[in-house]
């Protein structure tokens, strides 16, 4: 499935990103820096290695441009999708700090850190933007704010039929769209 037409700003860094134009890395950064290197920081839980890390996540964008396909995932997507990589990378090489297991809570074992949903929701975000607006209002109703299928009914005055087979439809959407980006390389 190919995503709906990218952005002629999208377009623009692109084609200067492989250009080689260092105005392109800038207006990468402009356009997406401020929430990607708040992402990374979230997720490491220190701003000084976020900035090492965001460092690499701008260098490899620059060095890998030629694989970035503005038809299949939209740029945020492509550059959250690298900066989770190198976050990622960074927590495996961390050392860890010494832990007494007895201060553990009960079970904690399945636990997420919760800054790395910020940027699966960076990338759920771009995927959403993917959908027509009318299933993507449906699909943040019900999983974003908990909504009932009741609930988006009364919201949006929208027949609980359609709200059903609106969450449906985008959900087989937005698993092929994962399935999509899991296989494309970066």
């Amino acid at each position: 499935m190919r995503r709906s037409s990218p952005s002629t700003t999208e377009l623009r860094i692109a084609d200067g990103l492989r250009r080689g134009d260092p105005d392109a890395v800038r207006a990468l950064y402009a356009e997406y820096g401020p929430p990607t290197l708040a992402a990374i920081s979230d997720t490491l839980g220190d701003r000084n290695a976020a900035e090492d890390v965001f460092q690499q996540v701008l260098l490899e964008a620059w060095l890998r441009c030629d694989s970035y396909d503005p038809t299949r995932a939209s740029l945020r997507t492509w550059l959250a999708t690298i900066a989770r990589s190198r976050a990622i990378d960074h927590l495996r090489r961390r050392i860890p700090e010494p832990f007494d297991p007895a201060d553990a809570g009960p079970d904690t074992a399945g636990e997420r850190e919760p800054a790395a949903d910020v940027v699966d929701r960076m990338v759920v975000d771009g995927l959403l933007a993917r959908l027509s607006p009318v299933e993507a209002e449906v699909v943040r109703l019900h999983f974003h704010l908990g909504f009932s299928q009741s609930q988006i009914v009364t919201h949006t005055g929208i027949p609980l039929g359609t709200v059903k087979s609106r969450i449906a439809s985008a959900l087989r959407r937005l698993r092929v769209m994962l399935e999509e980006e899991e296989r494309t390389p970066l």
